[in-house]
């Protein structure tokens, strides 16, 4: 019985390894694909074009990916990527109005089947608080990420419109505009490259952690 059980371990591990098991895999890929598709609809916004995967998010959400021995050399390399297509502000201006970036920051509108595609009063909102503390008044906040609170008195950011003599100013515009160019597997969503919020957007968000008058640094 037990030279028995050894023979069909060996004949299945075989057929594992058969170019027939590879076809198989690939099927069921495409079953997969096939009921995620079947599950999701286009409405107002929101496409299917949402469900398509780039590079970076391949990689990412491919376990066998994340075991392999190529992911570190894949890695670096997105993050590379992402680094070169972050797009830094157009007049060099870092920080905008901290008022607007709270409002951004605290707003869950957009992107939602429920919200209109554009229009007057309808920007995306930045979704910011689903995932971070923003204010210490806050009662309800994700913690995927951490605290945002005093980000930029912690890092002892005094004049914060000079990006080039303080490195983080520019780092938390790369972090807000392309996450993946930092860590190709963050959480957090490539706010800028994707369309989330516009460059003006990312600029008041900016103000709201770096600017001294902000709530976040009192």
């Amino acid at each position: 019985m037990k030279k028995l059980v050894t023979l069909l371990l060996l004949a299945l591990l075989a057929g594992c390894a058969s170019p027939g098991a590879e076809d198989a895999a690939a099927a069921a890929a495409a079953r997969f694909d096939a009921m995620v598709m079947s599950g999701f609809q286009a409405n107002g916004p929101v496409t299917l074009a949402r469900l398509d995967q780039d590079e970076t998010q391949r990689l990412c959400s491919d376990p066998q990916q994340a075991s392999a021995k190529a992911f570190e050399a894949a890695r670096q390399r997105i993050e590379r990527g992402n680094l070169a297509a972050i797009q830094w502000p157009a007049d060099g201006r870092y920080l905008g109005d901290w008022k607007q970036g709270e409002q951004i920051a605290q707003s869950g509108r957009g992107l939602t089947w429920t919200d209109p595609a554009s229009g007057p009063g309808f920007a995306n909102g930045g979704n910011c608080y689903n995932c971070h503390m923003i204010d210490k008044k806050e009662i309800s906040f994700g913690t995927i990420g951490p605290s945002l609170w005093n980000y930029g008195k912690l890092r002892g950011v005094a004049d914060p419109a000079s990006a080039e003599a303080q490195p983080v100013v520019k780092y938390t515009w790369g972090k807000l505009w392309n996450a993946k160019a930092y860590n190709a597997c963050s959480n957090m969503p490539r706010i800028g490259h994707m369309g989330i919020l516009t460059e003006a957007q990312v600029r008041d968000v900016m103000a709201l952690l770096l600017d001294p008058k902000s709530p976040v640094n009192q």
